[in-house]
């Protein structure tokens, strides 16, 4: 998901939910997503997240009260949100933020059962760098 597929919906307009800790999304295609910024930093598409390939993923824990300090565009094919835990380095394609939103409830079942899997909870404090809690190397 590095680029914007052509013809794929686009966002109409972006509301950045303070309260609520979400951000709604209204795109070309009628979809409206309300995207929980927890959702959204745990599943950061960074390499410091994501790693650099299949199993190098880093399970983030402590990011329930995670909020948007920034909100920045990337071209005309991205955003690149700051949170409030200093993580700045995720570019989120509009393909994405869509997919990010249309499976959001299959993405918070993955994550609970990572972090299950992995023995933390969801509030437990981030691992030390370099310590890939919960990510498997088969």
């Amino acid at each position: 998901m590095a680029g914007l597929t052509a013809g794929s919906p686009t966002p109409q307009s972006i509301t950045v939910h303070e309260q609520s800790r979400v951000l709604e999304v209204v795109f070309s295609d009628g979809a409206h997503f309300r995207i929980p910024f927890e959702l959204m930093r745990v599943y950061s598409p960074s390499a410091e997240v994501m790693g650099h390939g299949p199993g190098q993923e880093v399970l983030q824990t402590g990011k329930r009260d995670v909020t948007l300090i920034g909100l920045a565009q990337v071209g005309n094919y991205a955003i690149q949100p700051g949170f409030s835990d200093g993580h700045d380095s995720g570019i989120y394609t509009w393909d994405y933020l869509y997919a990010l939103g249309r499976d959001q409830e299959q993405l918070w079942r993955r994550y609970l059962e990572r972090l299950q899997d992995a023995g933390v909870d969801r509030d437990a404090p981030m691992a030390p760098k370099g310590h890939k809690s919960g990510c498997s190397s088969h």
